[in-house]
Order: C-alpha cells, then sequence, then structure tokens
C-alpha cells in the first residue's frame, strides 16, 4: 500500500532543487569569467597604426565640394544674328587684346545698317523739307498779314474821310457806319490771319521737333548697329587664355549666344556647395580650407546663395593664395568649412578608431600592451581628433578600427 508524501516534505523538495540550479548557474558563470580572463586577446604591431598625443590648436570642420573656376572670366557673345564664318583660336591659346578670336559672317547685318542708313538720309531730306515749307508758309502769311495792315490803314482814311464829309455836309451816317464796319471787318481778319501764323509755326516746328527725335533714334540705332558690326570681328579685349571657343563652323548663331570665353589664370576663387542640412552653418566671413592633394589653401565665404536647387546651397570663395601653382580652371577641390577653433588642446592624428560620439573607449600603448580608456572627444577634422581627458601628451593611442576587441580591457601587442 502506497504512502502519502505529506506537503512539508514536498516543499523541501521543490527548494533544494532550485538551491541546486542556482549553485549550477555561478559555477558556470565563474567558470566563464575565469576562462575570458585566462585567455589574452593580442594583435600585431603591423597590424595597427598609431599616433602620439600631443599639444595643439584643433578646428572643426563640416565638409563641402568645390570647384576651382578663374576669378576673372570674359564671356564674349554674339552682338549680332550671324553664322560662324571660321574660328583663329582654339580652346587653352593664350591671347593678347586686340586678337581675332572667331570671324562671323555680317553680310546680313552689314546690309541692314546700309538700309538704316539710307532711311537716315530720307529722314534728313524730310527735315529739310519741313523747313523750306515751314519758311515758305511763314513768308506766304507774312505777306497776307503786311497786305492786310495797308488795307487796314486804308479802311481808317477812309473813316475818317466819311466822318469829315457828313461834318461839311455831304455825307451820311450809314456811309460813316458803313467805313467803320469795312474797318473792323478788316482788323478781325488780321487777328485771324496772325493767329492762323502762330499756329502754323508751332505745328511745323513740332513737325520738325519729332522728325528730328525720329532721325536721332535712328542714328543712335545706326551707330549701334555700327558697333556691333565692329565687335563682330569678335576681338580679345583682354590678355589670358581661352576656355571655350564654339568651333561650330557654319552654325547659325543668335544675338547673346557666347562665342568663346577668356580667363585671367593668373587668379582663381572656388565656387562651393554643401547640403542644406548645414545651412545654419554657412555664412559669409566664415573661414575655410582648401585641399589639393597634400596642400591645403585657406580663405574665407564671400557669399552664400539664397536659393536651394536639389538639396544643395552654393556659395562662393575668396582664396589667400589666389596664384597658387596648383589650381587650375575646373579642378575638384574638398572643401571644409570652419565652425569653431579651439587653442592649446590635445590631439591626436584621426583614424577608424574615432566613430564620433563624444564619450568612447580607445586603447593606449603602454610597452607591450594596450590598455583601453574612457576618452571624451572634443572638437574634429579630417587631420586631428581632441581628446578632452583620459590621456596625456606624449601617449601613443591606436587609431585603426580596435572594435573586435571592445570586450577586452586589454590587448597584447606583438
Amino acid at each position: 500500500m502506497d504512502k502519502e508524501i505529506t506537503l512539508e516534505v514536498s516543499s523541501q523538495k521543490r527548494k533544494k532543487g532550485v538551491v541546486v540550479v542556482i549553485i549550477t548557474i555561478a559555477v558556470l558563470l565563474v567558470a566563464v569569467l575565469m576562462l575570458r580572463g585566462a585567455i589574452k586577446s593580442s594583435v600585431k604591431r603591423s597590424e595597427v597604426t598609431t599616433a602620439v598625443v600631443e599639444t595643439g590648436n584643433i578646428e572643426n570642420t563640416i565638409n563641402a565640394t568645390g570647384e576651382v573656376l578663374p576669378e576673372f572670366e570674359e564671356i564674349i557673345t554674339s552682338p549680332i544674328n550671324a553664322s560662324i564664318k571660321s574660328a583663329v583660336m582654339d580652346a587653352g591659346n593664350k591671347v593678347k587684346p586686340g586678337q581675332s578670336i572667331l570671324t562671323l559672317d555680317k553680310s546680313a547685318t552689314q546690309t541692314e545698317f546700309e538700309k538704316l542708313n539710307f532711311t537716315l538720309e530720307s529722314k534728313r531730306n524730310e527735315i529739310s523739307k519741313l523747313k523750306l515749307d515751314l519758311g515758305k508758309s511763314f513768308y506766304d502769311i507774312q505777306s497776307n498779314n503786311d497786305i492786310k495792315q495797308l488795307r487796314i490803314s486804308n479802311l481808317a482814311d477812309a473813316v475818317e474821310s466819311a466822318k469829315r464829309l457828313f461834318k461839311a455836309g455831304g455825307g451820311t451816317r450809314e456811309g460813316i457806319e458803313q467805313a467803320e464796319l469795312n474797318l473792323k471787318v478788316a482788323q478781325l481778319e488780321k487777328k485771324q490771319l496772325e493767329n492762323e501764323i502762330k499756329n502754323k509755326q508751332k505745328t511745323m516746328q513740332i513737325e520738325i521737333k519729332e522728325a528730328e527725335i525720329a532721325a536721332a533714334i535712328q542714328v543712335n540705332d545706326l551707330n549701334e548697329l555700327q558697333r556691333k558690326l565692329k565687335l563682330a570681328n569678335v576681338l580679345a579685349t583682354r590678355a589670358g587664355v581661352i576656355t571655350y571657343v564654339n568651333k561650330n563652323i557654319g552654325a547659325t548663331i543668335h544675338e547673346g549666344e557666347t562665342l568663346a570665353r577668356i580667363a585671367d589664370l593668373g587668379s582663381f576663387k572656388v565656387s562651393g556647395s554643401i547640403s542644406d542640412n548645414s545651412m545654419d552653418d554657412l555664412h559669409a566671413g566664415i573661414p575655410v580650407i582648401i585641399r589639393i592633394n597634400d596642400t591645403q589653401l585657406r580663405g574665407h565665404v564671400t557669399n552664400v546663395s539664397p536659393a536651394v536647387q536639389n538639396s544643395t546651397i552654393s556659395f562662393d570663395i575668396q582664396l589667400d593664395d589666389r596664384a597658387n601653382k596648383q589650381l587650375r580652371p575646373n579642378m575638384k577641390v574638398d572643401v571644409f568649412l570652419i565652425t569653431a577653433t579651439h587653442n592649446k588642446v590635445m590631439r591626436v592624428a584621426n583614424g577608424p578608431a574615432f566613430k564620433g560620439p563624444t564619450l568612447q573607449d580607445i586603447f593606449v600603448l603602454n610597452g607591450g600592451k594596450a590598455e583601453k580608456r574612457t576618452v571624451h572627444i572634443g572638437l574634429t577634422n579630417f587631420d586631428y581628433v581632441e581628446i578632452q581627458d583620459g590621456v596625456k601628451p606624449g601617449d601613443v593611442v591606436i587609431t585603426s578600427d580596435m572594435s573586435e576587441y571592445k570586450n577586452s580591457k586589454e590587448v597584447t601587442v606583438n
């Protein structure tokens, strides 16, 4: 017959089982820790890069791209509608003022010039004719006015004669009134003629003035066309190097279309662009570093474009050394905008070991070992990283990627 197990005995057994499990887990953890302590990480010295902590200045930078452009570039455009007859110069040629670059077929514009010149001569003849008509009309009206004046004088004498005759008893009141009426009519006719003279003079002077203005406009058009014909010779106006020539012989070009570009390669600037995410850091006057291979040039931002295109912002850079021999037109360069500067701080050469967070672990060489240290990172740029604590000047820091040893406090360097 089976004996029933009491509740107290069953509880004791469960407690013993739990204790055994806890002890087993603890033994396993101790074993793992002892095993990790026994196994030492190691790395070959030739597989890592190092840098010495030093004291110096550091500049915080943000990356941008840039293109080298001539600081002064003249764009020669077509002054007329024409076709390209021949190309005298090619891109890359040096030119002096007055040298021919292109020859344009300007026969159509020359015909237009001659036609405009003929029209101007016709307008000048029209002005001369108007002046002659004005003189003749004025003379005729003035003669009629003089005749009217003589008639008025004669009628005035007739009035006086009629009055004298009436007093002598040989005339009538009606005779006097008729003579006075004739005089008044003649005086009104004279006044009307004088008014006509004034109006005629003003009208003809206005016509002459309008004709003279139209002629002056045509003279300006003719001079402008003559100037364009002269410019159509496409001559260099300054010394420099040709960076572009339209060599499409026979092609029809329109007024204002680019024919050639002449650059002064003794002076350069940089046109930069950066993501609009850095808009708050970009402003006129900010210092800039330009990197060309191993050479660094400095400058500053002169102006920032207010428009955002394709999520980028454009800006212009004026270089301190604008005539550096390594500068070439259309060269792509790395641009670094300096947003902050710290002086006399601990710094070390930048490398893959520095991932970006302010607080991070690095390895410092000490004899044949590399010790892990937690440091605070300050400013960073393409050359240096600022370390605020955890190291001292003279310490040798591993700058290569040590992420595979992140769980090791110490690494043996063979």
